[in-house]
């Protein structure tokens, strides 16, 4: 693969740097700028935000020109998001299954209609997704949720319930994986649908997580009413539309380009940190470990190009993406390991204490790590997967 950009790509990333720089929000990035720390505070700021990526061109980059987007290449998308790490853009996690997940699972699967109802809502912002697909015992086997979904005439009725639901209490919309086949085999009787989170019979409880960030949330479904025609693809095919969303989610947003940008504030920190009264950056121990995390974090960029490469060649992510979610899902765990012991004892404080180094953030980061290895399917799921659908091994 040649890695050196044409005329036209470097035309684009510096089109990508100069308006970023020109529109992020005044003393963005400086201690005077005051992050949103509040949940809802920093939908209401990612939706703004949206609305201005939508304004300037910039949203829903792949996504066909047809339906608001601007027809970018993968390639195009990968620089775009590698831009926006590096100029320190603000992060869209809060309202990100939108645009990252349910946009171009309907640009393949859904009806026109569909697409015309709701494509333009999530580019703007107007409309936040979430998504219903774990159940407290259908996790990683997504295809053993038992929440249940009726057809009665031209609605749907639902019942059951969803959990580790990611800003769902915000929510306008949920992506939700039924079964509307009790008698059929696991992953032949589910349904995809598309659920209005204001529909009676709705309940959301807020979790706390182990980072103190009431981010996830138990979604209870009791009798809810789904009219037929937000049914994505076909009754009981529910499957093939959910393995697309997860593609999407594994293979998506460029994760070696975050972890780019959040290794340069790693090395930061080791210029700054001393261990046993010695500077980090002078114990030929600690060197040693900093630039293994620098190499591996230029693999996982290239294992992000050749991704592109194939999604350039294919148009879809394929079951290669499991390789690049498996790297840096765990290659984010060891990196804010290694931060938090390059703080030493200080990392005993909390997030926000007096003394804590970076306000504690790496304590914040590590927590919310151990994540990595569970959302978008754990790293066993992974592992399963490039064993069997990569390498064609058989199963055990």
């Amino acid at each position: 693969m040649d890695f050196r950009l044409s005329d036209a790509e470097a035309r684009f990333q510096r089109a990508v740097h100069d308006w970023l720089v020109s529109n992020l929000p005044p003393g963005w990035g400086t201690p005077a700028y005051r992050t949103p720390e509040d949940p809802a505070a920093k939908v209401a700021f990612a939706r703004a935000w949206q609305r201005k990526l939508h304004e300037g061109g910039w949203a829903g980059l792949a996504w066909p020109r047809e339906y608001g987007g601007r027809g970018a290449s993968p390639l195009e998308q990968f620089l775009f998001a590698e831009e926006y790490t590096r100029v320190g853009a603000p992060p869209m996690i809060d309202i990100g299954v939108g645009p990252g997940l349910v946009g171009p699972t309907l640009i393949h699967h859904g009806t026109e209609a569909q697409k015309r109802r709701f494509l333009p809502k999530i580019l703007t912002g107007e409309e936040v997704w979430c998504q219903g697909f774990s159940e407290p015992n259908a996790g990683s086997d997504l295809a053993s949720c038992r929440t249940r979904a009726e057809l009665r005439g031209d609605a749907f009725h639902v019942t059951g319930q969803k959990i580790w639901t990611s800003y769902a209490r915000f929510a306008d919309w949920c992506i939700l994986v039924a079964r509307t086949d009790a008698h059929a085999p696991k992953h032949k009787g589910l349904t995809f649908l598309l659920v209005d989170m204001k529909s009676p019979g709705i309940t959301i409880r807020p979790l706390v997580e182990m980072t103190g960030v009431a981010w996830f949330n138990e979604v209870f479904f009791d009798d809810v009413v789904v009219p037929r025609e937000h049914m994505v693809g076909a009754l009981n095919d529910g499957w093939t539309i959910a393995i697309t969303t997860l593609a999407h989610e594994r293979a998506g947003s460029a994760p070696h380009a975050r972890l780019a940008a959040e290794l340069r504030d790693v090395l930061d920190l080791a210029r700054r940190a001393v261990r046993d009264g010695i500077p980090v950056r002078r114990d030929p121990r600690w060197r040693q470990r900093i630039a293994a995390i620098v190499v591996e974090n230029e693999i996982l960029r290239l294992l992000a190009y050749k991704q592109v490469s194939e999604i350039m060649r294919t148009g879809q992510p394929g079951p290669e993406g499991s390789c690049l979610k498996l790297v840096w899902s765990e290659l984010d765990m060891r990196m804010k390991a290694l931060a938090i012991e390059m703080e030493g004892p200080y990392a005993a404080l909390e997030r926000g204490a007096a003394r804590a180094i970076d306000g504690g953030r790496w304590q914040y980061e590590y927590l919310w790590s151990r994540a990595a290895s569970i959302y978008a399917g754990t790293s066993e799921v992974q592992r399963n997967i490039i064993a069997q659908r990569v390498l064609g091994l058989p199963r055990g």
